[in-house]
């Protein structure tokens, strides 16, 4: 996991509220999750501080602040869209926000009871994300782009698999790049949607979290959460069904971004159990649905 590139605690959360929102600053602060990109804290009962831990991730908390409050609107679940915004400040050279706390545990640690009410959830989500975004939509190099432009990872990663493993994913990898392109207009997308990115309460979806890298692009990208948390090809048909509008070629590149993303994790998670687990259960799911498709035509 990158290092934080400047020190990051409570102490600070607490005279950052201080100086900018005084009437929270009284509100007790712990550390609930440090992750690659944020140090989020519990503040009081309903409500969670982010923090950029680095340079490169405080863009992405802007893109949350911009935005955010404009998809949830819209959205059939829970996200967390800021209920305050910080600015540079105590020492602390990025914006930050103050977000709802949504109540669950994260897929990746607590998997949905019933994959298939989780299908419906994720799939009508994604449903609602998936329309038209703006021009000034955020851009972003490695999500929503043509699943070619994974092939240098992938390239670099497949070697790290053995035998008939490696080469059926391998021919996977070709037929998806093979398929026929996204041609439609940028739809908005999360950009990042993993098991570690969707809550669990009571044994359902209760919310998407984590939307820094929103963007606008290929839907492909988000539909590869369908072979990431759903461990049954037939849930993963539900999936499908619900979002409604996948078709060959989507299907055939959102496996091949789940296979792109399965590679990353399993190759980058040396110091993360919890997400090389993920990966290795998103490997089987991509190579246990049958033989290698040829390209799909739309």
């Amino acid at each position: 996991m990158p290092a934080a590139e400047l020190p990051l605690s409570p102490a600070l959360v607490r005279r950052l509220l201080a100086e900018q929102h005084p009437d929270l600053a009284d509100l007790p602060v712990e550390v609930l999750a440090n992750g690659w990109d944020n140090l989020v804290c519990r503040l009081g009962d309903d409500l969670l501080v982010r923090l950029p831990r680095r340079a490169a991730s405080a863009a992405l908390v802007a893109h949350e602040q911009r935005w955010l409050p404009e998809l949830a609107a819209r959205l059939p679940l829970p996200v967390p869209a800021p209920v305050r915004t910080g600015r540079p400040g105590a020492g602390y050279p990025w914006a930050w926000s103050v977000v709802p706390y949504l109540r669950g545990e994260i897929a990746a640690r607590t998997p949905p009871a019933d994959p298939y009410a989780a299908a419906l959830a994720l799939g009508g989500f994604l449903r609602a994300l998936h329309v038209p975004a703006p021009p000034d939509a955020p851009a972003n190099p490695v999500r929503g782009i043509p699943l070619a432009g994974r092939a240098a990872g992938v390239g670099r990663q497949l070697p790290h698999l053995e035998g008939a493993e490696r080469a059926a994913a391998g021919r996977l990898w070709e037929a998806a790049v093979a398929a026929p392109a996204w041609d439609g207009p940028p739809l908005w997308l999360h950009g990042d949607l993993h098991p570690a990115n969707v809550l669990i309460d009571a044994g359902a979806v209760a919310a998407v979290i984590d939307f820094g890298d929103v963007t606008g692009g290929d839907p492909a990208t988000d539909l590869a959460v369908a072979w990431m948390l759903l461990p049954a090809r037939a849930a993963r048909e539900e999936f499908r069904r619900a979002y409604g509008r996948a078709d060959g070629a989507t299907w055939l590149r959102a496996r091949g971004w789940a296979l792109a993303l399965a590679l990353v994790f399993l190759t980058h998670s040396a110091d993360n159990p919890l997400m090389a687990a993920v990966g290795r259960r998103t490997l089987d799911a991509v190579l246990a649905d049958g033989p290698e498709p040829g390209p799909a035509s739309r």
